[in-house]
């Protein structure tokens, strides 16, 4: 299996703030991959530095072989990127926001209407599509924003907290779109997350972040049995005390 993401030795700083510390990991193509942790982690910069959106202070970040300083332009033209608090423009519709947003990667009419369609069946929102986004809960934009961010297929899809502030259906039903889309297309999901329980049910592999750094790696459920625990958040417990 080929490598998606490969990041080597990563350190971010803000003024006294080392927000990352050796960042080191891979993602490979076709994997849904998670970092996980608590809140100040340094989930977020780690998806920022991969989405080129902040420099490194060190080290090294490619996507598919490019590098993310280097070849920045590159990198942004095969993936897409949703920040935790993402919106959609309120006075639009559900349709015409993502008739606005498929503008910016279809390279014809046909191509952005078979984007369109994919998006709509995407967020299985259905009429409400025909509403302004004003008029959408949290769970209804969250979908909508998912949709945007894999209807143009993107070799790589970094998602920050899809779920986030989420209710039980509305989170199943986003989790549910990322599995059975990377499933059925040739799209590599890295996600962040702070919900240790969600993230086994979704990724193939999990890097449990701390203060920057990375604690522990691996498939769920052999992290679990290696730390003999019943979940992650567990896992992160002990793996914290240990360090």
């Amino acid at each position: 299996m080929s490598v998606a993401v490969e990041a080597a030795d990563v350190v971010k700083v803000f003024g006294e703030i080392r927000a990352l510390d050796g960042l080191s990991f891979t993602v490979e193509t076709g994997e849904i991959f998670g970092l996980i942790g608590p809140n100040g982690a340094g989930k977020t910069t780690a998806l920022r530095v991969v989405s080129t959106l902040l420099l490194p202070t060190a080290g090294s970040v490619n996507v598919f072989g490019l590098d993310v300083v280097d070849r920045a332009s590159n990198v942004r033209q095969i993936i897409t990127y949703l920040p935790e608090e993402a919106g959609a423009y309120r006075n639009l519709s559900g349709w015409e926001y993502l008739e606005f947003m498929a503008r910016f990667s279809a390279k014809s009419k046909d191509e952005s209407r078979g984007m369109i369609k994919e998006a709509a069946e995407i967020t299985g929102l259905g009429e409400r599509l025909k509403d302004k986004t004003k008029g959408y809960s949290k769970g209804m934009k969250r979908r909508l924003l998912v949709a945007r961010a894999l209807m143009n297929k993107p070799r790589l899809s970094v998602l920050d907290e899809p779920t986030s502030g989420l209710d039980v259906l509305h989170a199943y039903h986003v989790r549910d779109i990322i599995k059975r889309y990377v499933k059925e297309h040739d799209v590599t999901v890295l996600l962040s997350s702070h919900n240790m329980l969600e993230v086994e049910h979704l990724c193939d592999r999990v890097a449990l972040l701390n203060k920057g750094k990375i604690v522990a790696l691996g498939n769920p459920q052999e992290l679990k049995e290696k730390y003999e625990s019943a979940n992650l958040e567990e896992v992160f417990a002990k793996v914290v005390k240990l360090a």
